[in-house]
């Protein structure tokens, strides 16, 4: 089967007035508290029902909903300062907004009005992510019904009101876009997705885009450069590996070096030969968020006319069991030269990325990188330390460190730092090979980084071990599954990089 490519934005949405909204959601900003609380009570007053506004005038929830005389009306109430240290308003608006879209559903809502009194531009535009993420639904795009939603008009008033127009709302809806990609790429069941099927995807998706040049190594190509490991996860699968490169080159010149992204991308890990338990095993469809969300974001930088090279490399093998599977104690040869002893056949992800990490690495002249970042489904050792929301970021540069943290706590999509303790690399020695892949015992994010810091090229360089998934419902994000972490974050950082 193929990957479906048509995802769109959900919602139609028009700036202006429709003074008969069957729902209205009033979003009040602004640095007084009681101007807002002054705007709320006049929102009361003006729709409430008589013996509702006593109840509603009461109340200190800063997300209300009603019953008025004419519409339904729902008031978010924004906090005069950053919510908390651990999420900021844009977080805030997106996530309350996305809760809202399931309400409309249930009330069968043909027309929203949606209006923001006295907000940033950054509040504004996550409200518009936030409706677009919580309307996601895999099992509609899957079996390809449409889906309806209420048309939105958008009214602002206060000093973001002659910057959100047509091209802010595309502009909002991409980004909500890269992420739907990379959810809906993880959530796609694993006989429809494996490397060949993603090969045809990236070629019907971005074959055509104006500045984008594909490339694609196949099993033979992957062979004659000497990428000994990315071959040996691939072995046991009837479907070979690949390496794909999406290199991006905006006709906007820049003096600037191209930023490379690192996907891994493990379409099915059953463990190999130390293969999973099953209840270890079952969402192992996920394996390839890494790659879904470069994917995500080369969407986002080719669809905005980002004005700085990008090169997206999609490290990509289905991690099977037959007899032609890696063994533990094989010893394979890396792209760059290093022996390396199968510790365990379960730690795949890093072999795929150290040879596709020097491919990044090791490109020449224009092509070299200035940064060099993957994303992986590395560990569960990370998930220990940091649950599942929290990305685990190593780097050996701190400003690059620092910077990602600090977008990523802007979009609401977080990471925090992890120690490169080279120490700790001694675990990965062997007798038989220059090292192994993996190691017994504790600190097992930080050995993996390790092994993969030794691909990084001295290029500055930031791992992201993420999960990629959504075990529940949490704000924007309406249902399990694929969680397009960390897109955000990055769309984000790139954002500061042009």
């Amino acid at each position: 089967m193929k990957i479906a490519t048509v995802l769109k934005p959900y919602f139609q949405i028009e700036i202006g007035k429709n003074e008969k909204s069957q729902g209205i959601v009033y979003v009040l900003g602004g640095k007084s508290k009681e101007k807002v609380q002054t705007a709320y009570k006049k929102i009361v007053e003006a729709d409430a029902l008589t013996e509702q506004k006593n109840l509603l005038l009461k109340s200190e929830k800063k997300v209300q909903y009603f019953q008025g005389k004419t519409s339904h009306i729902w008031i978010v109430q924004l906090p005069t300062a950053e919510v908390s240290a651990s999420e900021s308003t844009y977080t805030y608006v997106r996530d309350q907004l996305g809760s809202l879209v399931s309400q409309f559903k249930t009330y069968q809502l043909d027309s929203i009005s949606l209006i923001l009194e006295h907000v940033d531009v950054q509040a504004a535009r996550a409200g518009v992510i936030g409706l677009e993420l919580a309307a996601y639904n895999f099992l509609q795009c899957y079996k390809g019904t449409d889906a309806k939603f209420p048309r939105v008009t958008l009214q602002v008033a206060g000093s973001a009101d002659k910057k959100i127009n047509r091209q802010f709302l595309k502009d909002a809806q991409d980004e909500a876009l890269a992420v739907q990609w990379a959810r809906h790429l993880v959530n796609l069941p694993p006989n429809v997705v494996n490397p060949e099927s993603v090969e045809q995807f990236v070629k019907s998706v971005f074959g055509k885009s104006a500045g984008v040049k594909l490339e694609v190594w196949d099993h033979k190509k992957l062979k004659a450069e000497g990428m000994g490991l990315h071959l040996a996860v691939g072995m046991g699968s009837d479907t070979p590996p690949r390496m794909i490169r999406i290199c991006y080159r905006p006709k906007t010149k820049s003096s600037k070096k191209p930023i490379a992204f690192v996907g891994k991308g493990i379409t099915f890990d059953t463990g190999g030969l130390d293969i999973k338990p099953s209840s270890a095993m079952r969402l192992m469809k996920k394996d390839m968020g890494g790659s879904a969300a470069v994917l995500g974001l080369a969407y986002w930088v080719i669809n905005s006319g980002y004005k700085r090279a990008c090169d997206f490399y999609l490290a990509l093998a289905e991690n099977s069991v037959d007899a032609k599977a890696m063994r533990p104690g094989d010893i394979y040869k890396s792209r760059a030269g290093h022996l390396v002893e199968i510790d365990n056949t379960d730690a795949e992800g890093r072999l795929v990325l150290a040879d596709v990490m020097d491919v990044a690495a090791t490109q020449k002249g224009k092509d070299a990188p200035e940064f060099l970042i993957d994303v992986a489904t590395l560990t569960g050792a990370i998930k220990v330390a940091l649950g599942t929301d929290i990305a685990g970021l190593f780097s050996n540069d701190d400003q690059l460190a620092q910077e990602l943290q600090s977008a990523g706590q802007a979009a609401g999509d977080y990471s925090w730092r992890m120690p490169l303790h080279q120490k700790y690399f001694t675990s990965l020695s062997s007798s038989f090979a220059d090292f192994r892949n993996s190691a017994d015992g504790f600190g097992g994010a930080i050995t993996a980084a390790l092994f993969l810091e030794k691909y990084s090229g001295g290029v500055k360089w930031a791992h992201l071990d993420v999960y990629s998934w959504n075990d529940r419902p949490n704000g924007a994000l309406t249902t399990v599954g694929g969680s397009g972490q960390p897109v955000q974050a990055l769309i984000e950082w790139l954002k500061q990089k042009v």
